[in-house]
């Protein structure tokens, strides 16, 4: 989630500075798997944490942030989808999607890293040292990342290849 959220604001930036449309199809596209990729950890770290500490939704700060960061997402969505006009959309949402990127920043990497947290990383100390995670365990969880976020700029470029085509002909009226 965190790695499409920040491509996606990345696209965001170079939409604001370039005024191309076709970075605003990216960064929709990168925020929309991200949203996506949320939802999963979501609804698989209920799972996890039923299991691990015996409740579906624990009193985490972790787990409060990335609910908050997801709701944050789906009103970046929903305030795209109140602008008619292409160009203003981009601009709006495009600025809109730095704030949010700010707060996903906040909310799911700085605050649960001062408060007490379930999670590894809690109270200042960073995660995945030593007492977080054994080598063997290290030589399936990094390669699983690298997995997931090449599976995600996967389903991103198809999601971006079919806004193309939706928008191609608005596109090739702003490009002309």
């Amino acid at each position: 989630m965190i790695a499409m959220m920040t491509t996606s604001v990345v696209y965001a930036i170079m939409n604001l500075s370039t005024g191309k449309l076709v970075h605003d199809l990216h960064s929709t596209a990168f925020a929309k798997v991200g949203v996506l990729f949320g939802f999963l950890g979501l609804f698989t770290g209920m799972l996890w944490g039923n299991y691990t500490w015996g409740s579906y939704w624990p009193d985490d700060p972790k787990i409060h942030g990335a609910a908050i960061t997801v709701l944050i997402y789906l009103a970046y969505f929903t305030l795209k989808s109140g602008v008619p006009d292409l160009e203003k959309r981009a601009r709006i949402s495009g600025a809109y999607n730095i704030f949010a990127y700010i707060l996903l920043v906040l909310f799911l990497i700085v605050y649960p890293r001062v408060a007490p947290s379930l999670h590894p990383g809690s109270g200042g100390n960073p995660g995945f040292n030593t007492y977080d995670l054994n080598s063997n365990m290290r030589t399936i969880f990094y390669p699983a990342i690298i997995g997931w976020i090449l599976l995600g700029v996967w389903i991103t470029q198809l999601q971006f290849k079919v806004s193309k085509l939706e928008n191609r002909k608005i596109l090739k009226e702003l490009d002309s």
